[in-house]
């Protein structure tokens, strides 16, 4: 099975499906992430404050995998924004990952009450000119803020990873990215269990019209829209079954359908608000 790659504003290119480490306990992580690579990942998205680059690490260390082959990300957390402090933490995170250089390394949150986030991205292009990150992007950034970083540094991102899925569909965003060359991934890509998304009837039928569960109709839907996906799990038969979303598609009218779950008022969020974390 071949993984789609998607190309990024910089030249560099990025599989479109991952595997997300988010909440994945740092001592599950080395087995978690192997068995993902054993069953086929190849792009693995982690972050400083997830507490388990090591079990990356380790898992990428064991796998005999040519380093070439392998798409590594990770986060600037919020409390490095200044000075000198993202070439510190990218340094930290490159030891734990037992790495010479990422593939793509996001200032994770923008913190606008610190108003610092141009600050750290200015910074992260120093570090893709040490050759530290292949790419750099941001994360949970909005409009404004990606506006604001592109015009003071004159850097655009190579992606944007927020918080989508089909109850908040990041209109906005999007199109922003879409106007200017941004790829965006999805974090939360099935909304975290936190509404019922797959007993929807766009998804049932979907899933059921192509054989699949709804888990895979809502993937295949992100990636019929272009969307960079990194569903998190740790079991094996859910890592095989979120990979197995190449052999079919959603026609126009069940992507319509799905399409039509935003209420378009935010109110389908089930994360933080970029403005609210600082």
């Amino acid at each position: 099975m071949t993984i789609p790659a998607l190309e990024l504003n910089d030249g560099n290119s990025i599989p479109q499906l991952g595997y997300g480490v988010f909440k994945v306990p740092p001592a599950e992580t080395e087995k978690a992430v192997s068995e993902a690579l054993e069953i086929g990942y190849r792009h693995i998205d982690t972050a400083a404050i997830y507490g388990n680059e090591e079990g990356v690490g380790a898992a990428i260390a064991s796998s005999g995998i040519p380093r070439e082959e392998l798409f590594v990300t990770t986060k600037l957390w919020n409390d490095r924004h200044h000075d000198d402090e993202p070439r510190a933490a990218i340094g930290e995170s490159l030891e734990k990952l037992g790495l010479e250089q990422v593939d793509l390394y996001l200032v994770h949150w923008p913190t606008p009450a610190k108003d610092d986030y141009v600050h750290a991205f200015a910074k992260l292009i120093e570090l893709r000119d040490a050759g530290l990150t292949r790419s750099i992007g941001v994360s949970n950034f909005l409009v404004p803020h990606l506006e604001r970083t592109v015009k003071e540094t004159g850097v655009v991102p190579a992606v944007n990873q927020i918080e989508l899925h089909p109850a908040y569909q990041r209109r906005e965003e999007v199109a922003w990215a879409e106007a200017n060359g941004v790829r965006i991934e999805a974090w939360g890509p099935l909304g975290q269990g936190k509404y019922d998304l797959f007993g929807t009837p766009a998804i049932a039928e979907a899933a059921a019209a192509h054989g699949v569960t709804p888990a895979q109709a809502v993937l295949r839907w992100h990636l019929q829209k272009g969307i960079i996906v990194f569903p998190k799990s740790v079991r094996p038969e859910r890592l095989r079954e979120n990979l197995d979303v190449f052999g079919f598609e959603l026609t126009d009218a069940e992507i319509a359908a799905i399409d039509a779950l935003d209420p378009l008022d935010g109110s389908g969020r089930v994360g933080s608000h970029p403005d609210e974390v600082n």
